[in-house]
């Protein structure tokens, strides 16, 4: 049943990237859970003592937050990706706060028992390491993005990525997230999503934006969430193997 629900490709594409060897390996110490609204998984300075890897529907932002208590999202994750357990071990201080953003399943896992076997196994390394680089690649595209894209490209790239990790035309944003997610005020995401409404791009109602039109979607966003989707498809492919370099000759020096 809990592989059912993590290895099919509605599942975490990560843990489906594992070969059945190192599956079976950490199986056992995997659990699944519900993800509460709001749930937080790490804050700034704690250690990470878990590693999440969040599944179809769910979806955890990650929040870089200043002395005086402001916050803006870094990055988003969802069925693609992790949280916690990526390079540092269980005893390591993490940098920002991850929170449930859109509660769902999530797989958990001790992140000592995950480092037991990233030590044993230099593929498992090496795929935590491939997916270091694409949740970086995320990071380095959102500030050229924020630099240089108009603020309806990257509200309309943020939506595009949130459904992408969601898995559903159905997103249950609010406009205050929307806020933080970009860093402004509610009441100019609320003119900018309107223009998008207008268009017959999305529909908003309480809380919960539908994509009506992925294509004009895709139109109104910059080329970043097409650029990080590329990278990631490079270096961790969606159908759960992995380069030809790789299954040829086992851990690259990625």
């Amino acid at each position: 049943m809990i592989e059912d629900s993590i290895r099919r490709k509605t599942g975490n594409r990560l843990l489906s990237a594992l070969p059945s060897n190192l599956w079976e390996e950490i199986r056992p110490h995997l659990e699944l859970v519900d993800l509460e609204p709001g749930q937080v998984l790490c804050g700034p300075g704690r250690p990470q003592t878990e590693t999440h890897f969040p599944l179809t529907g769910t979806m955890v932002a990650v929040l870089v937050v200043l002395r005086g208590g402001q916050a803006v999202e870094a990055a988003m994750i969802g069925r693609e990706g992790a949280i916690g357990g990526i390079v540092t071990g269980p005893d390591y201080p993490a940098f920002a706060k991850a929170i449930a953003k859109v509660p769902g399943r999530c797989v958990r896992i001790s992140t000592g028992r995950l480092q037991e076997a990233k030590e044993k196994s230099g593929m498992l390394r090496d795929i935590f390491a491939r997916y270091a680089d694409a949740l970086l690649a995320q990071v380095l595209q959102s500030v050229v993005c924020n630099a240089f894209h108009s603020l309806q490209e990257r509200l309309a790239r943020r939506l595009l990525a949130a459904q992408e990790r969601i898995g559903s035309n159905e997103l249950p944003l609010t406009q205050d997230y929307l806020a933080q997610m970009l860093g402004v005020h509610r009441s100019t995401v609320i003119r900018v999503a309107r223009s998008l409404q207008e268009d017959g791009i999305i529909e908003y109602v309480r809380g919960r934006i539908t994509v009506l039109d992925r294509t004009k979607l895709e139109k109104a966003s910059c080329e970043c969430n097409g650029a990080i989707a590329r990278h990631f498809d490079r270096v961790l492919p969606p159908n759960g193997g992995m380069p030809a370099k790789q299954r040829k000759g086992g851990a690259s020096s990625h």
